[in-house]
């Protein structure tokens, strides 16, 4: 099994906790003030795991499945089998929290501000295989052909959007720094990837 496959299980088993059990779900939400004042840091990990509606789990988990197990594979191929699992599982849960501490830095004093979703680790596996395939033929809708690096932009773009108008409690700001997280930390630890994006949206430009 990989570690993509197991990732999705266990959201989707916690996922479906959440939604039959309403002090679960409060007890595991990214919330910034019980993080800061009594020291719930494992909150900002749990929320991660946690999803609003089956709509917004199927989203998600439809995205780790699709990109994930290439992202998956590019760390096995840099560190082994067993190392390169256990790094990208290290990553995963790095990407949730490093997209949830600008909203705890925005919020810490605010105690009607919540937050689920694994919106910012799949928004990092996302533009980690943008990183490498940034002219890979995706289907918006289903249908509509789109270059990835394009659809990274607009995916963006409609995240701030939605941030700014959101009143519900998915954390639509995680998508703009989980990217940043996902892009960053794939930097560092598989040096050659700034060479292997360079060559590829080069080469991928028509003129």
């Amino acid at each position: 099994m990989t570690v993509t496959i197991l990732i999705i299980i266990v959201t989707c088993l916690v996922s479906y906790k959440g939604f039959t059990d309403r002090s679960f779900f409060e007890q595991l939400k990214h919330h910034p003030v019980s993080e800061a004042q009594n020291g719930e840091w494992y909150r900002m990990i749990s929320s991660g795991f946690l999803h609003a509606d089956w709509f917004h789990l199927g989203i998600n988990m439809y995205v780790l499945y699709e990109f994930g197990s290439l992202v998956e594979t590019l760390y096995l191929d840099q560190y082994g089998d067993v190392l390169g699992r256990g790094i990208y599982l290290l990553l995963y849960i790095l990407m949730i929290i490093l997209a949830d501490i600008p909203s705890f830095i925005k919020h810490k004093n605010n105690r009607y501000y919540g937050a689920i979703g694994a919106s910012g680790a799949v928004s990092g596996i996302l533009f980690i295989f943008i990183l490498f395939l940034p002219w890979a033929e995706l289907r918006l809708y289903f249908a509509i052909p789109i270059p990835a690096i394009i659809f990274g932009v607009l995916y963006l773009a409609y995240s701030s959007y939605a941030s700014k108008k959101a009143n519900d409690n998915i954390g639509h700001d995680a998508h703009f720094y989980g990217a940043l997280a996902g892009m960053a930390l794939t930097i560092i630890l598989i040096p050659r990837t700034l060479g292997v994006f360079t060559d590829q949206f080069m080469n991928g430009l028509p003129f």
